[in-house]
C-alpha cells in the first residue's frame, strides 16, 4: 500500500489515470466475480432438481407448474413454454414444418437462456488480457517520470533512482493482482457454463423428441 500511495504522490496525471483504471478494472471484475459465481452455482443446483421434478410429471403443462419453485432463472421454464406454444400462422415462420418451427422455438430459448448465464464473460477475459498491460505502461511511465524528476534536480545518484524505480514497478504487481483473479475466474466460469449448456441441451433434445410424440398422438 505504501508503494501505490507513493507512485500517487509522485505521479503526474497519466500515472493517476492508469492507477484509476486498475482500481475500476480491478472493482469490477471482483463484482462479476461475486455475482456471478453465486448465480452459477445456483443453477448448477438448481438444474438437477428442476428436471427430476419436471420428469416426474404427467403432462407438460403439470411440469411447467412444478418448475415454478424450483427453476428460478427461468432456464428450463422458458423452453417448455417454447414447447408448448401454438405454431405460428401467415409469417415465413409458419412455412417450415411444425416439427422445424418446434426446433426454433427450442433454439432460440435455448441461446437466450445461455446468453443470460454469459454475461460478464468478456469483460473478465478483458480484464485479464489488458490489466497486466496496463499496469506495465504505469510502470514505464512512472520510471519515465520520476526520471525526468531526477535529472531536472541536478543530483543523480543510485539511491534517488531506486526508491522512485522500485515505487513504479509496484503497478506491474497491481496489474497482475487485478488480472489473476479475472483468469482464473473465467475459467472456473467457462466450465461451470459447460456444465449448464450440456444439461440444457440434453433437456431441449428430450422435450422436443416428447414433443413430436404428443403431436403425432394428437393427429
Amino acid at each position: 500500500m505504501g508503494g501505490l500511495q507513493a507512485y500517487w504522490a509522485q505521479s503526474d496525471g497519466i500515472g493517476r489515470s492508469v492507477t484509476l483504471l486498475l482500481l475500476a478494472m480491478s472493482i469490477g471484475a471482483w463484482v462479476l466475480i461475486l455475482w456471478r459465481g453465486w448465480l452459477l452455482r445456483r443453477v448448477l443446483a438448481d438444474l438437477p432438481q428442476a428436471m427430476a421434478a419436471f420428469w416426474q410429471a404427467g403432462s407438460l403443462a403439470e411440469g411447467q407448474q412444478r418448475l415454478a419453485g424450483l427453476d428460478r432463472e427461468q432456464l428450463l421454464s422458458g423452453m417448455v413454454s417454447a414447447a408448448l406454444q401454438a405454431p405460428a400462422t401467415g409469417t415465413l415462420q409458419a412455412s417450415g414444418s411444425p416439427e422445424a418451427q418446434l426446433t426454433r422455438r427450442l433454439r432460440d430459448s435455448l441461446h437466450s437462456g445461455l446468453t443470460r448465464l454469459q454475461q460478464g464473460q468478456v469483460f473478465l477475459a478483458s480484464v485479464g488480457a489488458t490489466a497486466p498491460f496496463v499496469g506495465l505502461f504505469g510502470t514505464v511511465w512512472g520510471i519515465y517520470h520520476a526520471l525526468l524528476g531526477i535529472a531536472g534536480a541536478g543530483n543523480l545518484a543510485i539511491d534517488q533512482i531506486a526508491g522512485p524505480v522500485g515505487e513504479a514497478l509496484v503497478m506491474t504487481a497491481a496489474g497482475l493482482a487485478v488480472a489473476i483473479p479475472a483468469v482464473l475466474a473465467y475459467n472456473l466460469f467457462g466450465k461451470w457454463l459447460g456444465q449448464c449448456e450440456a444439461e440444457l441441451e440434453g433437456f431441449a433434445h428430450d422435450l422436443r423428441e416428447i414433443q413430436l410424440g404428443a403431436d403425432a398422438r394428437r393427429a
